[in-house]
């Protein structure tokens, strides 16, 4: 994240003293011979994955990959059982484990699932996800998410009207799991308060913590993660290290590192951890003051609990967010700004060589990026996704509650591809992603309207960034809608425009909030077509929408004009596709209004866009759940579709997907727009041979979304 840690009054020593150092060390020791004492490392790591990994099913994979992998799996859980077993050959089966499981390639070619900006997320179970400045890793099959849970993402999620941005408040490092990179389970708070740091200090008396990753090495076998922390009680600034046994043990106190050689200062400058192809961990950071310097650093090889020397790849302007990624071989290196926390471009060096500490090319702006500041957000971290058809980097933005509606818990991820020799950004507030194939696409409900909420610039200017000026006065005037920060105010005769790249075709509704004098908004299409939303004049704000409009592919340009002489002010500015939504798949549909399907709630029809005769509308209640009977003549697996509607202000509503009784995972219904814009959701599911019960069961108190129908795909020929 790109808030900086309080710079100390005098700068702390180049290096660690000594007496530091032998402070550190005395206490590294006796945790780890408490640890040892208490239970080997294999009890509480290598049995711990063994027993996670039992619970792979074969038919899920391809007979190629599973054979190395059930191998791993029988030599681990031998080394696990075996109480003579060494730390070497127990980090030895471990890794092997790892590797075997990494590489397991699945049978089939995975399912979309839908990731949904601007809104706060929950986990699997409902409960808030609080990971602010971390990372994804991927450990075996399987994505673990780390991040810092602050106590002022608490206060924002609860009244996201104020600022919250000052309180830094630690509360603990929760990691949480996934398959899909979309719906993630809690599995443990990894640190907390209470959480040594060497020298008798604890997380608990550090004054910044934050920015950080996790590392695996293979000759400990331990995991290791690296942050910053800012501690008089250590010295002042530097980069803390902490190990666990497992992705989710509970991690202790590794080492304490006020100074990485070659950097100018102690302590970094925002940083992120990068683990390369071959295995190799690196930190990436800048300096701590004036942060004009980019370094990558090795993790010692032996243990990961010592930075090496930090190589310089990058000169010139103060940066923030330093990140990195890989994409089709080529490195790049990617950071914001520096002025105090606003959303920026993101500003890139690419590898001129095929070694990640090798020389860059000068920074340039990620294309994709100035339209609306990268999507509102400053750099945070990278996942790149070697899918079995494209590759694709998730761009985990990093967006801090530096105003009301714009901040502290709320994550933005969008996909980052390569479009001729440089990679693109994607600006979407709804997309989807197939974790298997590496392939995505824009969501149901998409906004393809650029820095909407007029949030980007974040200072008032005279140019609104993502819109052109087409004369008189425009600015972004404080007091946006629902209690936001901003709104666009266009004077009278004055007006602005957006360009929008490409729109898919289709059908679509605009929509705004507006208040003041009279004006208009036209959408003009590729071909030349044109509609109109007139704004009558309105002391307060009122939402204003013009429906049916019909969009050729290709480009749209979307103008905003005042025509009275006050000037009008607009806000919340939408562009979403309604039709068009995903087809359902080959075979049979049924309806929930139709026996023997079940509604726990109401059949309903006040809204448009159904098939059929209605809609289920549950109730607002965990277990209010919908169940549809599902005849098939054989036993197979099959891809349903099930067909939803959820307004943008229900929020997500997650629910398990239950067939036969067996919970075969979860599913996460995001929000589609609006009550009349409908989604499909696919999944993959076993039938027996005749009757068979397919269950949607909410999660939460919210129930489920409106569901329409369930579409089953017919037997392969």
């Amino acid at each position: 994240m790109a808030l900086a840690a309080p710079v100390s009054a005098s700068t702390a020593a180049a290096e660690e003293p000594v007496k530091e150092r032998l402070t550190a060390q005395a206490p590294e020791k006796e945790v780890q011979d408490r640890r040892a004492a208490a239970a080997p490392a294999k009890e509480r790591g290598l049995k711990h994955i063994v027993s996670e990994y039992h619970t792979r099913t074969p038919s899920k994979y391809t007979a190629r990959s599973w054979k190395p992998f059930a191998k791993a799996l029988r030599t681990a859980a031998a080394v696990a059982d075996d109480t003579s077993a060494g730390k070497s050959e127990v980090a030895d089966a471990k890794t092997a484990l790892m590797t075997a499981a990494g590489d397991l390639k699945a049978a089939d070619e995975g399912t979309f699932q839908t990731i949904t900006n601007n809104t706060f997320w929950n986990d699997t179970d409902g409960n808030p996800i609080y990971s602010q400045g971390g990372g994804v890793f991927k450990f075996g099959d399987t994505y673990y998410w780390y991040g810092v849970h602050y106590r002022g993402a608490e206060l924002y999620r609860a009244n996201p009207t104020r600022k919250y941005d000052g309180d830094v408040s630690f509360v603990s490092i929760p990691v949480y799991s996934s398959k899909d990179l979309v719906n993630w389970k809690f599995e443990n708070r990894v640190a907390t308060r209470s959480t040594g740091v060497g020298s008798g200090a604890n997380l608990g008396g550090a004054g910044w913590v934050g920015r950080l990753g996790v590392s695996y090495n293979e000759n400990t076998g331990k995991y290791v993660l690296a942050t910053q922390m800012w501690h008089t009680g250590r010295g002042g600034h530097g980069v803390l290290l902490l190990q666990g046994d497992s992705p989710t043990d509970t991690f202790d106190y590794g080492y304490f590192q006020t100074q990485i050689t070659n950097s100018p200062t102690t302590g970094t400058g925002d940083q992120t951890v990068f683990t390369d192809d071959n295995g190799k961990d690196y930190l990436i950071f800048s300096n701590r003051e004036g942060r004009s310097r980019g370094f990558v650093a090795k993790f010692r090889e032996s243990d990961s609990l010592r930075i090496e020397p930090g190589v310089e790849i990058r000169r010139g302007s103060g940066r923030e967010g330093n990140a990195m990624f890989k994409l089709d071989g080529k490195y790049y290196h990617a950071a914001s700004d520096l002025h105090g926390w606003n959303t920026s471009v993101n500003y890139v060096n690419e590898s001129t060589s095929s070694n990640v500490q090798g020389s860059y090319s000068g920074e340039y702006v990620l294309a994709g990026t100035e339209m609306d500041y990268s999507h509102v957000t400053q750099t945070g971290f990278f996942v790149t996704v070697n899918g079995t058809k494209q590759n694709t980097v998730i761009y985990a933005g990093d967006r801090w509650a530096d105003f009301a509606w714009n901040g502290i818990g709320y994550n933005q991820w969008v996909p980052i591809t390569k479009t001729g020799a440089r990679p693109q950004f994607h600006s979407v507030s709804q997309w989807q992603f197939n974790a298997t194939t590496g392939e995505w696409r824009a969501g149901p409900a998409n906004n393809y309207i650029l820095n909407p909420d007029i949030q980007a610039d974040r200072i008032i200017v005279s140019s609104v960034r993502g819109w052109r000026n087409l004369g008189g006065s425009v600015t972004n005037v404080n007091g946006g809608v629902n209690g936001s920060r901003f709104a666009l105010q266009v004077s009278n005769s004055g007006g602005v425009e957006q360009r929008i790249a490409s729109v898919p075709a289709g059908t679509y509704t605009l929509s705004l909030h507006a208040r003041g004098s009279a004006g208009q908004v036209v959408i003009t299409g590729a071909n030349g077509s044109q509609r109109t939303l007139g704004i009558p004049s309105s002391s307060g704000w009122a939402k204003r929408e013009l429906t049916g409009i019909a969009l050729p592919s290709g480009a749209a340009t979307v103008t905003v004009r005042a025509s009275g002489s006050g000037g009008v002010i607009v806000d919340q500015l939408s562009l979403v596709k309604t039709s068009g939504d995903t087809p359902p798949p080959p075979g049979v549909r049924y309806e929930v209004e139709t026996a023997p399907a079940e509604c726990q709630g109401t059949i309903d029809s006040d809204h448009s866009g159904f098939s059929g005769s209605g809609f289920c509308n549950g109730a607002n209640a965990a277990g209010s759940y919908a169940q549809f009977t599902v005849n098939s003549e054989t036993a197979r697996t099959a891809t349903v579709g099930i067909r939803f509607a959820n307004a943008a202000s229900a929020g997500a509503r997650p629910a398990n997907l239950v067939v036969n009784g067996t919970t075969v995972g979860p599913v996460s219904f995001e929000t589609t727009g609006a009550w009349s814009n409908w989604s499909t959701k696919t999944a993959t599911v076993p039938l027996n041979a005749g009757s068979n019960t397919i269950w949607l069961d909410p999660t939460t108190a919210a129930g489920l979304p409106n569901i329409d129908c369930l579409d089953v795909a017919a037997p392969a020929a």
